[in-house]
């Protein structure tokens, strides 16, 4: 049994939805939204809930339960509250604003990064360095900002990238820096492989010479 399948879909006030010919639909407020049936399950309207049943006992009947569960409940509350992901801009002069039908970029390179809006996409820039995405589309929500994110992706060093706040971006220190705070001493230097010479000669056989002619260094 799916644990996520078995539960019904609440359908809000507001919000009408329906099955016909095996495609399920949504209208609210905000839009409307359409979805087809696997023909694995079944989706059925029971007054004010939508409840989603597999067609026999097979692997995919099991997989799709679920699956179309989660997509009715998404499609349901995208039309009633939609989805929305804000992305943080960190960088040196690194800023983002909406002119026309265009999410306008700078991010560090010798041209600015022009985005179209796709339709049915809301994008909005409360201050330079946010860019917030919305829509009732919950896939196309989240690869509009994926798509963004794709311009300057998070460096592991540098304080640079395009990150949802959901994942915020953090940098990582350099290995030395975090081996010093944490107290561990630095590694001894290698020993040289040549022998030491008197007086501070060079060893012969760096500089080339005979070992019977090690006398001839200075001091000796």
């Amino acid at each position: 049994m799916s644990r996520v399948g078995k539960y019904p879909v609440d359908v809000p006030a507001g919000v009408t939805v329906s099955v016909v010919d095996g495609v399920f639909k949504a209208k609210g407020k905000l839009g409307e939204l359409s979805l087809p049936i696997s023909t694995h399950v079944t989706a059925e309207v029971q007054e004010s809930q939508v409840v989603v049943q597999p067609i026999g006992t097979a692997s995919q009947a099991r997989m799709m339960w679920g699956t179309t569960r989660a997509l009715i409940a998404s499609a349901v509350k995208g039309v009633s509250e939609g989805f929305s992901k804000t992305l943080e801009i960190n960088g040196t002069g690194y800023r983002a604003a909406v002119q026309g039908s265009n999410l306008v970029m700078n991010l560090g390179f010798s041209h600015d990064v022009i985005y179209p809006i796709p339709a049915g996409i809301k994008i909005s820039t409360p201050r330079p360095t946010a860019v917030v995405v919305e829509g009732i589309d919950k896939q196309r929500v989240g690869q509009v900002a994926l798509d963004i994110r794709s311009y300057r992706k998070p460096e592991p060093i540098r304080v640079r990238a395009c990150a949802t706040i959901r994942r915020p971006f953090v940098a990582r220190k350099a290995r030395r820096n975090n081996e010093q705070s944490a107290g561990i001493a630095e590694p001894a230097a290698r020993a040289s492989p040549f022998p030491a010479s008197p007086q501070g000669c060079w060893p012969s056989a760096f500089v080339g010479l005979p070992v019977w002619q090690e006398h001839l260094c200075a001091g000796h």
